[in-house]
């Protein structure tokens, strides 16, 4: 069966991409709160284009290679560039702490904070401006490029694997882009009051810890950590309703904690995979 290369599963794909490169884009606009979102409905559309294609069975390897093309952008490219702005904001914390009172009549200071800071970078890496990223400091944006450099093996490993048809073997690429959005959605949440966080929450935004959290994800795409896949409609109608219950719960977790749902979910989707990796491993025993 011939299948069209702009059906609707692909157009769906196509989407994705899309949303990765407005996500893109709207980091260099500074509003690094749009370009979480951006992410978020590309994995719409990567749940989306999966769940169409098997449903109307249009399935094929073009799909496949168009679904990790538009991977490597939304979740590879696009969380590697907003934790790239994430570090940024992170070297200059003292100023955010020392000037509360001029940035709470600004709504717009949080955006302009953001582009300011990529200015100020621009100026000192590439023409040796003196400015606050003077000496080596310059260079640790950089770190958050390892998320898409890992994120193409990642992918490229997946798509040949056929151990991970079923299920996961390392974090996946829209999983690992879904933790990377905490971290610009709950500075935009809490950027007003920046100066009343705890230093856990400073120590967390400091720039060396948010190259080393880019550090530790991108290890985490390719380490061989077994975790449930979400596809849903398979034989096993428990571990469907499963599937569905995690879904549920994490819809009504959004709506109650709103970012900080985002640690809640992974824990609980973590522990499920654990769980469902031991049940299974005693199964086949």
């Amino acid at each position: 069966k011939k299948i069209s290369m702009f059906n609707l599963a692909n157009i769906l794909t196509s989407c994705n991409l899309i949303c990765g490169l407005i996500s893109i884009t709207f980091c260099f606009a500074g509003q690094l709160d749009l370009a979480a979102y951006a992410i978020f409905v590309g994995a719409l559309f990567d749940f989306a284009d999966g769940f169409v294609a098997r449903s109307l069975k249009l399935e094929s390897k073009m799909g496949k290679e168009l679904d990790s093309l538009s991977d490597l952008i939304t979740f590879g490219a696009a969380p590697g560039f907003l934790m790239f702005f994430m570090i940024l904001i992170g070297i200059e914390q003292p100023f955010l702490l020392e000037n509360f009172d001029k940035r709470a009549a600004n709504i717009y200071f949080e955006n302009y904070y953001v582009f300011n800071q990529f200015i100020h970078w621009v100026q000192s890496f590439f023409y040796d401006f003196p400015n606050n990223f003077n000496a080596s400091i310059k260079y640790l944006p950089f770190a958050a490029f390892s998320i898409p450099f890992l994120s193409l093996f990642r992918l490229a490993h997946f798509n040949v694997d056929s151990k991970q048809s079923k299920n996961f073997i390392g974090v996946p690429t829209p999983l690992n882009a879904i933790i990377i959005c905490f971290f610009p959605l709950y500075f935009h949440e809490q950027m007003m009051s920046w100066n009343t966080q705890g230093d856990i929450v400073h120590f967390l935004f400091d720039c060396y810890t948010l190259a080393g959290i880019c550090c530790v994800l991108s290890i985490a795409l390719i380490a061989p950590l077994p975790l449930m896949s979400m596809k849903l409609g398979g034989p096993n109608k428990i571990e469907n309703y499963l599937k569905f219950a995690l879904i549920i719960i994490s819809v009504l977790t959004i709506i109650v904690f709103k970012v900080m749902a985002i640690p809640i979910i992974i824990t609980l989707y973590l522990i499920i995979s654990i769980y469902h990796y031991f049940k299974t491993s005693k199964n086949e025993i």
